[in-house]
């Protein structure tokens, strides 16, 4: 199937590993141009160079703090000014700390919030008024299946992703009328980078080794296994594509039948 994304520019934040450098890398693989952003320079041209290998295409690479407003605001002009206007923004960065609940303070929710909600909020606010004043777009937020289901180590998290949930349903309200289409995925446990720290969040609070809280995660997905980056990817392309024209204010979950819930 042609998902008529050829030519089409893609920013895509959290791109240089994980989900989102997966994401970059199916992008590509449909014809679209791609701009990756992210905090680390040397994993930003780390992914530019993957990317190079693996389909030929150049990247641009844009390093910023996405917590920071400004930050985030003068990386969508740069990756716009670069790149030209941007017509689908898939969110990926950010990542709150995955924190046993006894080690929680006021410090470390509010820092959930700022590493997750805002570091979307900060680059999603200012992209979809210009989607909307052109008249066309695509949202994408990775999200989490923490903000569904709460579990007690990643409470702060979640809270920041059930944010995100919201916002994502309520902005595809607001802004389809203007042709700006926003939708979001919540994959659950995923082997990434960030899969090792929940393992050992999960370990830590279960007095268990990290070994045996892996393989106890994975004895517990119907499917048999854990997600990877490319299952996910393959929706978010999917869902950021004029085949999914009609797909808005979706909240899919991408966890393998593990959490079995109606709504």
């Amino acid at each position: 199937m042609d998902l008529k994304l050829t030519g089409k520019h893609v920013l895509v934040t959290g791109g240089s590993r994980g989900i989102g450098l997966a994401c970059a890398l199916e992008f590509l693989r449909e014809g679209a141009r791609v701009s990756i952003a992210g905090r680390s320079p040397e994993n930003l041209k780390t992914a530019q160079a993957q990317l190079l290998k693996e389909t030929g295409a150049t990247v641009a690479t844009h390093s910023a703090d996405l917590s920071d407003a400004q930050a985030a605001l003068a990386m969508v002009d740069a990756a716009e000014h670069a790149g030209g206007p941007i017509d689908i923004l898939v969110n990926s960065a950010g990542a709150a700390k995955l924190t046993p609940f006894a080690e929680l303070s006021p410090a470390a929710w509010q820092a959930a919030m700022q590493a997750k909600f805002f570091s979307y909020i900060n680059v999603t606010d200012p992209l979809i008024k210009r989607m909307g004043a052109r008249g066309q777009g695509a949202v994408v937020n990775v999200v989490g299946m923490g903000g569904k289901v709460a579990t007690i180590h990643h409470l702060a998290g979640g809270s920041a992703n059930a944010a995100l949930m919201l916002s994502t349903v309520g902005m595809a309200a607001a802004y389809a009328p203007r042709g700006v289409r926003v939708n979001a995925v919540n994959p659950a446990l995923t082997l990434t980078e960030r899969a090792a720290a929940s393992i050992s969040a999960d370990a830590r609070q279960r007095n268990v080794p990290e070994e045996e809280a892996l393989r106890q995660a994975q004895s517990r997905a119907p499917l048999g296994r854990l997600a990877n980056p490319q299952d996910i990817a393959d929706v978010v392309v999917f869902l950021a594509s004029p085949r999914a024209a009609y797909v808005t204010g979706v909240v899919m979950s991408l966890d393998g039948a593990s959490v079995p819930l109606v709504v």
